[in-house]
């Protein structure tokens, strides 16, 4: 039974999940952490942090971390495939679609409207988790110079996960 459930909740977050890893995160928080509570939220922002410093796909890993967590090795195999069925079969009937209408004004003016809500999510997800998981003054100030590196120095990503985690270890 939770094999289907988790196949189940992780094909649904395929299906309605535009945009890439980052757009799936409030979806996927939503239902492993609120609907079906898999998982604490801390276990969540844990799980994130672990899937942002790992290769690959964030919604790829963040889907084997959950599962695994919910129902082991077997957990995190159902998650991935319920997550990365929706694309294959969307993306196999689609490139006859798109092949034949990309230079319509339809199609081109529908990908236009499908763009701010990508932006929407991205932006709900980066809130909702910066309200979880900015607990002290201090994590706000740490979060604000990790956005200032990155933004104004260029830092490499990985660079500043490792950076902050290590630093993680000497301050808490």
């Amino acid at each position: 039974m939770i094999f289907w459930q988790i196949f189940y909740t992780f094909f649904f977050i395929g299906c309605f999940s535009f945009g890439g890893g980052y757009a799936m995160i409030s979806l996927i928080q939503e239902q492993v952490v609120n609907v079906h509570a898999w998982l604490s939220t801390q276990q969540f922002l844990n799980i994130l942090a672990i899937a942002e410093a790992t290769p690959g796909p964030l919604a790829i890993n963040t889907a084997t971390f959950a599962g695994f967590q919910s129902a082991g090795i077997l957990g995190a195999v159902v998650a991935n495939l319920g997550l990365l069925a929706p694309a294959f079969i969307i993306i196999i009937l689609l490139a006859k679609i798109v092949g034949r209408y990309k230079d319509h004004t339809y199609f081109k003016v529908a990908f236009k409207g499908l763009r701010p809500v990508v932006v929407a999510l991205i932006i709900g997800a980066a809130l909702t988790l910066a309200w979880q998981g900015l607990s002290s003054f201090l994590a706000i100030i740490l979060t604000l110079v990790a956005i200032a590196l990155n933004l104004f120095t260029k830092t490499h990503p990985i660079l500043l996960i490792f950076a902050f985690g290590i630093l993680g270890l000497f301050i808490y």
